[in-house]
């Protein structure tokens, strides 16, 4: 029920409080493997987030004000996907805290990137009962915001018992998930009636959560947030370390996991036999622990190639660029001829297909796109989205580009027209979130 409105008062029944205090159990049982994990993960590869391992525990630094918003975004991602949403509230409401929660160091790298200090943050608390209900009552917000898809028990709990809406913005269920969160009913249902209201992004994600028993009355099908985020990049190129496409067409693999970066070096070979085809590769891994183990790679395939961290600008004669720093994509994208979107070879769900379409330029995928199915069927049935498998189809692919140049254009016009046509999730989710906080 929504604490305040005009539904009877939700009671969770003794089992569902029993699921939930089992899982509890479990969990603090789990945190101190993890809190290990935590610590050797932080010595070597990020020492600032190993500093903070106490915020995990709920020992989060006090904002300037209370009684603001409360942002939940995971990484990187969700980051992106809320900024156009908090700037937005921060314009109407200036004296009002901001506090962004991340549970990842990129994540907490790109909050930083977009608001400096503008907004407070601190990675999210475990789980744990106590850990989140001393976050709640250092922060004190006036309303909760998790951004897509993470929902955890206890703090959904801790909130509603405190009469603080909470509200799912730019909601996802994937069809996966909503058969995981089934059979776990006892524990997952209680959460939905918890929610003051979800903002789906599309038919599937409200239909499936309707079926996992979250009521009509209680959903908004806003739409995609990013169709907003993304129509408001300029799509005038904004350069990048001198990279120019009269040198050559330059072949952007952005979000890249495992298996990617293999495949876009082998269709570099292939397309390099061809002497019609002068291809220039600029490689950007999803997560920056892998930055050296795709330098690595490079090295193994006898490319040569530089890595952006250790220059100030790219020469006309580098074919092959490692871009190994973080907040970076957008600008490589601005000077792409065309664009590969990472996490689609690799069964990851595909990333933000979005990104590369604000700078009007076509894009390829793999087949795995179940993260944002909506938004690749409508890029792809425009003409803007490639479906590829292997490194041939991508040189193919390329190569068909490379040859057909208004082709290109068209494909890249396309995929900006289908961000203008989809915009207004933003103004919809804004008034869901003041129905719900007035």
């Amino acid at each position: 029920m929504i604490r305040g409105g005009k539904e009877a008062e939700y009671r969770p029944t003794l089992l569902e409080d029993v699921c939930r205090w089992l899982y509890s159990c479990v969990l603090f049982c789990i945190i101190p493997f993890a809190f290990i994990q935590l610590m050797r993960r932080g010595a070597t590869r990020n020492k600032e987030y190993n500093q903070r391992r106490f915020e995990r525990f709920g020992f989060v630094a006090r904002p300037h004000k209370t009684g603001g918003y409360l942002f939940h975004c995971v990484s990187v991602g969700e980051v992106v996907a809320a900024s156009c949403l908090i700037k937005r509230i921060i314009q109407a409401e200036p004296d009002t805290q901001i506090t962004v929660t991340t549970t990842t160091p990129t994540g907490s790298a790109r909050v930083r990137d977009i608001f400096g200090n503008t907004v407070h943050h601190f990675y999210l608390p475990y789980d744990l009962h106590t850990a989140m209900a001393a976050m709640i009552k250092r922060i004190k917000p006036k309303a909760v915001l998790i951004t897509e898809v993470e929902l955890w028990p206890n703090f959904i709990h801790a909130c509603w018992k405190r009469h603080i809406p909470i509200m799912v913005i730019n909601a996802r269920m994937t069809d996966r998930s909503a058969k995981r969160y089934m059979k776990i009913g006892k524990l997952f249902k209680p959460m939905l009636n918890k929610l003051s209201h979800i903002c789906t992004q599309g038919q599937r994600d409200y239909n499936n959560y309707l079926a996992l028993g979250m009521p009509e009355a209680r959903m908004t099908q806003t739409n995609n947030i990013k169709f907003d985020q993304a129509a408001s990049t300029s799509h005038q190129s904004i350069g990048f370390m001198g990279l120019s496409l009269t040198d050559g067409p330059i072949l952007v693999a952005g979000s890249t996991h495992d298996l990617e970066e293999q495949a876009m070096i082998d269709a570099v070979k292939i397309l390099g036999s061809s002497t019609a085809v002068n291809l220039r590769l600029l490689l950007v891994p999803r997560h920056p622990e892998r930055f050296d183990t795709v330098a690595k790679l490079l090295e193994q395939n006898e490319l040569e190639y530089v890595r952006t961290s250790n220059i100030d600008a790219i020469s006309p004669e580098t074919k092959v660029i490692l871009l190994d720093e973080m907040g970076k994509l957008n600008s490589a994208y601005s000077v792409a001829s065309f664009a590969f979107v990472g996490g689609s070879i690799a069964n990851r769900g595909g990333h933000n297909a979005l990104e590369p379409a604000a700078f009007s330029i076509p894009i390829m995928m793999g087949p795995h796109t179940y993260n944002n199915p909506v938004i690749c069927e409508y890029l792809e049935a425009r003409g803007a989205l490639t479906k590829i498998a292997n490194a041939q189809e991508i040189a193919q692919q390329c190569e068909a580009w490379i040859n057909a140049p208004m082709k290109r254009e068209e494909a890249g016009k396309a995929g900006r027209k289908v961000l203008e046509e989809n915009s207004g999730a933003l103004d919809k989710t804004l008034a869901v979130i003041k129905r719900n906080v007035a």
